[in-house]
């Protein structure tokens, strides 16, 4: 005889199958926040002391760096294919080097803006920059609290970034002077730059700098900390070993490509 209390067959099918339901939904909710991590990239960060406190180092990709420091954000070269800018801090300043797809790039740009955000560049990138502060090579400026010295960036004999046109910058953060090169190869300007904190080269062949160059710069001007940075495929592990014998640069290998 069938036994009321267990309940009928057709009962027991759909219990079991809203069970499997629920299962198939837990497993689903609990995968959501490991998808989620993963589609999100997790930047490098490093902290260097100063005399004004911490300055925080975020390396974003490429060319792509930003800087925070005494509550002001930095943002060097933004560019959409590095980050989603609308989900970063906004800028009190932004720099660009040049007017390259790589490192300008007008979205990203507006994404970090505000109606109080400073943007410098060198005068290509002022044309699609209206707003844009232009530095020439060599001058020097105070922007939204920092100083800031435009250093020329360019190539010896190759056309990719001819001479006068691209920027390097030099940014004060109290007792701590930080370069960032921009597109250029060794020149002599760079290697007579003096009192270097941190040094940001590019390193990729045929835009920018060989390992064999880099370390021949970074011997010439010494910084206290070398990032090669915009090295593409190129092997860091080369820099490393030609700097070895430099006890006086820690160089620092971060996903920069």
């Amino acid at each position: 005889m069938f036994d009321s209390s267990i309940g009928s067959p057709s009962k027991m099918r759909a219990e079991h199958s809203g069970a499997i339901r629920m299962i198939l939904l837990a497993l689903v909710f609990c995968c959501l926040p490991t998808y989620t991590s993963w589609s999100q990239k997790q930047f490098q960060e490093d902290i260097l002391k100063t005399s004004g406190g911490d300055l925080k180092i975020t390396c974003i990709g490429h060319g792509t760096l930003m800087l925070t420091y005494g509550g002001k954000v930095l943002h060097v070269d933004p560019v959409s294919s590095a980050a989603d800018y609308s989900r970063l801090p906004k800028a009190d300043l932004i720099l660009v080097t040049h007017e390259h797809g790589d490192h300008l790039d007008a979205k990203a740009i507006q994404a970090i803006s505000t109606d109080s955000t400073v943007v410098a560049a060198n005068s290509g990138s002022a044309k699609s920059l209206p707003k844009a502060a232009v530095l020439s090579n060599g001058e020097t400026r105070d922007l939204a609290g920092f100083k800031v010295e435009a250093v020329p960036a360019y190539n010896l004999e190759k056309s990719f970034h001819p001479k006068g046109i691209g920027n390097g910058y030099i940014i004060t953060f109290g007792d701590k002077r930080v370069y960032l090169a921009g597109d250029t190869e060794n020149t002599p300007e760079m290697k007579a730059l003096k009192q270097i904190d941190v040094a940001f080269l590019p390193m990729n062949l045929p835009y920018t700098m060989t390992p064999e160059m880099v370390a021949n710069a970074a011997k010439a001007f010494q910084p206290k900390i070398l990032y090669p940075y915009h090295f593409g495929s190129t092997d860091t592990s080369l820099l490393v070993n030609l700097l070895k014998d430099e006890k006086g640069i820690e160089v620092r290998i971060r996903d920069l490509r």
